[in-house]
C-alpha cells in the first residue's frame, strides 16, 4: 500500500525497531491534501452540527467487506482493522522464501498465517487485520472527494454487527482506489495456496480493479477506507 520502487525488508529492517519508523504513501497524502485542512476545520464545523467531536488520529485503515455502493449493513463482524499501516510493514513476494526460513515472522514481527494470508497492490505480503471492527465511531475518507462518519455498532446477539455512513456517503465514495487489499485461502487443501504461486506480473494493480487470483486459493477483495479520526 505504498509507491515505493521494491525494498528488501530483510536487509533494510532495523532490529530494533523493524519499518515502524518508515512513512507511507498514505500517510504524505493526508498530510498534503484537503484532508488534513478539513481536520484543521473539524472543531468549528462540528461545533455547529450535532455530530461528535473527533480526535484527529495517525492514519488508521479498514479492510471492508460490503456492496461499493452501500451505505450500512450489518455485517462489520466480517470487517477489519490496521492500526497501522500494513504496506510498509510487509514482505515482498520474492522474499517468501526467506520469510518461511525465518519461521514466518516478518521483519516488522508480525507472523504469516499461509491458511489466511493478504496481499497489496504492490505485490507485498501483509500482515493480517484485527478481527471484528471494533466498535465506534470514526471519520473515514477515501483521500478523494468525500469524508463521511461511520459509526460501527456493538455485536448483536445473533453476532451481527450494524454499521453506517451518514451524508449518504457510499462504501466507494470513502474507499481508497489506490490501495488494493486481497484475502487468500486455501482452495484445494493445506497447503495448496502460498505467495509462491502468485505472479509478480500481476502487479502493481492499477487503482479500483481487483486483486490478482493465484492458483488454488480463493480470493476475497476487501475495500481499504482510511480513519482520520475517532469521536
Amino acid at each position: 500500500m505504498i509507491d515505493e520502487q521494491k525494498h528488501d525488508l530483510f536487509s533494510q529492517a532495523d532490529a530494533d525497531n523493524p519499518v515502524d519508523n518508515r512513512i507511507s504513501r498514505r500517510d504524505l497524502l493526508l498530510a498534503g491534501t484537503a484532508v488534513a485542512a478539513t481536520l484543521l476545520l473539524l472543531p468549528t464545523t462540528l461545533a455547529q452540527s450535532t455530530q461528535p467531536k473527533f480526535r484527529r488520529i495517525r492514519a488508521q485503515y479498514i479492510a471492508a467487506l460490503a456492496d461499493p455502493q452501500s451505505h450500512s449493513g450489518t455485517n462489520a463482524h466480517e470487517w477489519g482493522l490496521w492500526r497501522k499501516d500494513p504496506g510498509p510493514r510487509g514482505v515482498d513476494l520474492d522474499d517468501y522464501d526467506r520469510l518461511q526460513a525465518n519461521g514466518g515472522i516478518a521483519p516488522a514481527k508480525w507472523t504469516f498465517d499461509n491458511k489466511d494470508w493478504w496481499l497489496e497492490e504492490h505485490g507485498l505480503i501483509m500482515e493480517q487485520p484485527e478481527f471484528p471492527m471494533p466498535a465506534g465511531v470514526y471519520l473515514v475518507t477515501g483521500d478523494r472527494a468525500v469524508q463521511s462518519v461511520l459509526t460501527v455498532h456493538a455485536k448483536a446477539s445473533d453476532g451481527s454487527q450494524k454499521w453506517e455512513l451518514d451524508n449518504n456517503a457510499s462504501i466507494y465514495d470513502v474507499t481508497h482506489l489506490r490501495c488494493r487489499s486481497g484475502r487468500y485461502t486455501p482452495a484445494n487443501g493445506a497447503g495448496s495456496c502460498t505467495p509462491a504461486k502468485a505472479s509478480k506480473t500481476a502487479f502493481p494493480v492499477r487503482p479500483g480493479a481487483e486483486m490478482p487470483g493465484v492458483e488454488d486459493c480463493n480470493k476475497q477483495d476487501y475495500s481499504v477506507l482510511i480513519i482520520i479520526g475517532i469521536a
